[in-house]
C-alpha cells in the first residue's frame, strides 16, 4: 500500500472496525472516545464532526485541535514497526492510534494507556 493511500483512508469508515475491536474484548465505545480524544485533543463534538464530515487520516489529524504532549511516550511494535522509530510523522500518528487502541483492547488500565 503506498503512503499516498493510507493518507486517504476515510477515518470514518475506520471508527466503526474500532468500535468493533475494543467491544469485543469487553471495552467500550466510550473508552475508545476518550483515548482518540486524549491523543488528539479533539472535543465530544469536534470528534462527531470528523466523523460525519468522513474525512481521511491526513485531514483527521491535520486538523486535532492538539496532539497530546505525552504520544511520545507510546512506544513498542505495530503491523512490524516500532511506533516511535515511524520517520513520516502522519503514519506515526495513525500508528500512534492504532497503538493505543489496540492497549485499550487488549485491557490495560486507562491511566496507563493515557501515560499518566
Amino acid at each position: 500500500m503506498k503512503t499516498e493511500r493510507i493518507y486517504k483512508i476515510l477515518f470514518s469508515s475506520v471508527y466503526p472496525l474500532y468500535i468493533q475491536k475494543v467491544e469485543k474484548k469487553g471495552r467500550t465505545k466510550e473508552e475508545l472516545d476518550i483515548v482518540i480524544k486524549w491523543l488528539t485533543g479533539y472535543t465530544d463534538n469536534q470528534l462527531k464532526e470528523q466523523i460525519e464530515k468522513k474525512v481521511d487520516f491526513q485531514t483527521f489529524f491535520a486538523e486535532a485541535p492538539e496532539m497530546n504532549p505525552n504520544a511520545s511516550k507510546i512506544t513498542g511494535m505495530i503491523c512490524g514497526y516500532r511506533v516511535e522509530e515511524i520517520e513520516d510523522p502522519l503514519i506515526q500518528k495513525m500508528r500512534y492510534l492504532d497503538k493505543i487502541i489496540d492497549e485499550l483492547a487488549k485491557g490495560r488500565k486507562m491511566e496507563k494507556i493515557l501515560r499518566e
